[in-house]
């Protein structure tokens, strides 16, 4: 580690806007990035932004971007001193976490045992438990006969959960006790899929209700937060509106799930970014954790936006050893920010995927945008479908929400099917512009024909 920020060079170990985004910040420390590609991104933006590339594997997630061996086989022959995940593929994984301790390369993340605790949402929960945060009545469930006694026990709708990932993969609403079994069944085969993992448990299904999440910084000894966010905007339990602060949340629930938050750090000695989830039922002024994400967020940009910290920048540093540089007091939140994903898929046909080729990409000025798309780049089908992030942060939420519908009516993009229009029509909605809208929203849009792909 000689350069000037102490690590001299960092494999960035992603794609897409992620890696554009991590690579951008390496760039301002004056640390050399050197970009994994899979045959698929070898042409792409991201590949031109970084300082060196190092061929990973075919197009195949799975034979790339998810191969340990291949990931800290890069980061040796490109001679990093320490490896960036971003979120996604293998960010989380403490295989990679522990290979790369082996190797002697530094993992920017959490420690081993943090990925341990939280990549199993089961221990995560007891984590939870231990440190006195509230949660949806469930538990988990090794066959038929225990998830029907556990479902009986604590009352129906109920969901099934995978133990080993999110992502709204191995996830079923359950309404009725006939469905069950075949709801678990499919659930953990899914589960096993995408996660290699077929556990799965059960959760009381509470609904209405929003998704809040608060971002975290700990060195190992402190944990501070940097406020919350509100996710509710989803579909199939992914997100795609995101802002902060989150809207209409009294100061008593604000610092309570802020709090709860911190004390869930602490108790898991913390070291890196992360965020801890929760289901808040506004009506009763009460919240239950769901999972903590220990990485880099899709959303850390509104974060970034009320804050005005580099959390990328955070989290090279952490992992450098160095202590944590702010107090809790130090931490200030300055206006509102809300953020929009842009995806390659189609609202009107099920969000189903448009992967191709963009012939023109125009994004605005006087906002944020994440992006690794300009006319010419090749969205393959392989990966996620996020294009772009497109970011507006005004004094209060009313001046957030009209500068990011000015800047969504100058985007273009052409050559895929993409979620622009569906954005258009949610920022335009009344039920939004009053905000803290529950995660149920955008279906009840999407029934009524009030959000159209673009």
């Amino acid at each position: 580690m000689s350069g000037r920020h102490g690590f001299r060079r960092v494999l960035v170990a992603n794609r897409g806007e992620i890696a554009a985004r991590v690579m951008r910040t390496c760039r301002r420390l004056g640390v050399e990035t050197v970009l994994t590609v899979s045959d698929a991104d070898a042409g792409s933006l991201p590949a031109r932004l970084a300082d060196a590339t190092i061929r990973i594997g075919p197009a195949a997630a799975a034979a790339s971007y998810l191969d340990v061996d291949a990931v800290v086989g890069a980061a040796l022959a490109a001679g990093a001193d320490a490896v960036h995940p971003g979120y996604g593929f293998l960010s989380e994984n403490a295989r990679l976490a522990l290979a790369c301790a082996a190797a002697g390369v530094v993992f920017i993340g959490p420690a081993v045992e943090t990925l341990e605790a939280t990549g199993d949402k089961l221990a995560a929960r007891e984590h939870a438990i231990a440190a006195g945060l509230p949660v949806v009545p469930g538990g988990d469930v090794t066959d038929g006969a225990g998830a029907t006694g556990l479902a009986a026990r604590i009352g129906f709708p109920v969901l099934v959960k995978a133990a080993g990932g999110g992502g709204g993969r191995g996830l079923r609403v359950v309404r009725e006790p006939a469905e069950l079994d075949h709801a678990v069944a499919v659930a953990s085969a899914e589960a096993a899929a995408a996660f290699g993992d077929p556990r799965v448990y059960l959760e009381r299904y509470v609904s209405p209700g929003r998704h809040v999440e608060v971002q975290l910084l700990g060195d190992g000894e402190r944990v501070i937060h940097l406020g919350d966010r509100d996710c509710s905007v989803q579909r199939r339990y992914q997100k795609l509106i995101e802002e902060a602060p989150a809207p209409l949340l009294s100061g008593a629930l604000r610092d309570g799930l802020r709090g709860a938050a911190v004390a869930l750090g602490r108790r898991l000695g913390y070291r890196g970014a992360g965020t801890v989830e929760f289901f808040v039922d506004t009506a009763n002024e009460a919240f239950y954790f769901l999972e903590v994400n220990a990485r880099i967020q899709v959303e850390h940009p509104v974060t970034e936006a009320i804050t005005g910290l580099d959390l990328v920048a955070e989290q090279i540093a952490i992992a450098e050893g160095r202590p944590l540089r702010l107090a809790q007091g130090d931490v200030t939140f300055t206006g509102h920010a809300i953020e929009c994903r842009v995806n390659a898929e189609d609202p009107g046909n099920g969000f189903m995927p448009s992967p191709g080729t963009v012939t023109n990409a125009v994004f605005p000025a006087g906002v944020r945008v994440d992006t690794h798309v300009q006319a010419g780049s090749t969205v393959p089908p392989n990966y996620d479908s996020l294009l772009a992030k497109v970011i507006a942060h005004g004094d209060e939420r009313d001046a957030a929400l009209a500068r990011l519908r000015a800047a969504l009516d100058q985007c273009e993009i052409g050559g895929v099917t993409t979620n622009l229009r569906m954005h258009q029509a949610l920022l335009a909605d009344a039920e939004f512009a009053r905000g803290g809208v529950d995660t149920g929203y955008l279906q009840r849009m999407m029934v009524q024909g009030g959000a159209r792909h673009g």
